[in-house]
């Protein structure tokens, strides 16, 4: 009775998490305007979609700043993790203290200081401030996502790398990287989709003639739910959740090849031992 009470409050989250998400992709196949009237089965909305030459810019627009503000912000912060990783005592907890605020700090606050901190640079408001406030804002995340991985390595693989002859770049590059890949890659994901995701700090930092999904949707909204809105959303949630299908896929396959390789070298070591232990 216990486990099913378990089970049930489980599905009964998840119903309340992507309910309304289904109802969404329904009605973005939906042939009637009214959300409240099934006109029947169509796809004109998507045709539509693609024909919108404000959507497809903004679209364009969303994607260069989401794909290049991620792989910025996770070097960046990936960097950053692993400095911080290595500092000690109050320097650590400080720079730590400092990377928490932005998280937990209101978006709107955040979006605002920027503003004024490019208007008093006299910096133009555009796609460079546009690109420069959201990899300031994913960095915090990347940091957080790679940290953890960080922890789980053994303190002293690095200063083997350099006792076998590594000098330290290819340390860094060739065995702490590959090991806290699965945190970089959770990172960059993260920031991707808070970058595509972003409304507030986007509408505080962008210039004139220059917009995102986030601000197109919003100005869509103001006027009435076009359907055009839902299959957009359709597409931009098939497209994250197929990501991270595929990214957990390769991840699984990775971890059972490095079962395997530790039972492989656990077999030839007993078979050497068999072989030569008495000699």
């Amino acid at each position: 009775m216990v486990r099913f009470l378990k089970r049930s409050y489980i599905y009964l989250v998840f119903a309340f998490l992507y309910m309304p998400i289904a109802v969404l992709m329904v009605y973005s196949f939906n042939d009637s305007r009214s959300r409240g009237v099934w006109g029947g089965f169509t796809l004109r909305w998507y045709v539509e979609l693609f024909q919108d030459r404000t959507i497809m810019s903004s679209l364009y627009s969303t994607m260069f700043i989401g794909v290049t503000s991620a792989i910025i912000a996770t070097i960046i912060g990936t960097l950053a993790a692993i400095g911080i990783h290595n500092s000690r005592g109050i320097q650590k907890r400080l720079i730590m203290n400092i990377t928490y605020l932005p998280v937990l700090n209101p978006e709107i606050v955040t979006a605002i200081s920027l503003m004024i901190l490019f208007v008093f640079a006299n910096v133009r408001l555009g796609y460079l401030t546009l690109l420069l406030a959201h990899i300031t804002f994913n960095i915090p995340y990347v940091i957080l996502s790679v940290l953890p991985k960080l922890r789980q390595l053994n303190k002293h693989l690095y200063e083997a790398a350099l006792d076998l002859g590594s000098t330290p770049v290819q340390a860094l590059w060739k065995v702490i990287i590959p090991e806290i890949m699965p945190g970089i890659i959770t990172g960059l994901l993260l920031a991707f989709t808070l970058s595509i995701d972003d409304f507030v700090i986007s509408f505080f930092t962008t210039g004139s003639g220059v917009s995102t999904l986030s601000i197109t949707i919003y100005s869509m909204a103001r006027r009435g739910i076009n359907p055009k809105i839902n299959a957009l959303s359709t597409i931009m949630f098939t497209f994250v959740l197929l990501l991270l299908i595929v990214v957990n896929v390769r991840q699984a396959r990775e971890e059972k090849k490095g079962r395997n390789g530790r039972h492989g070298s656990k077999k030839q070591i007993r078979s050497f031992d068999a072989k030569f232990g008495d000699a």
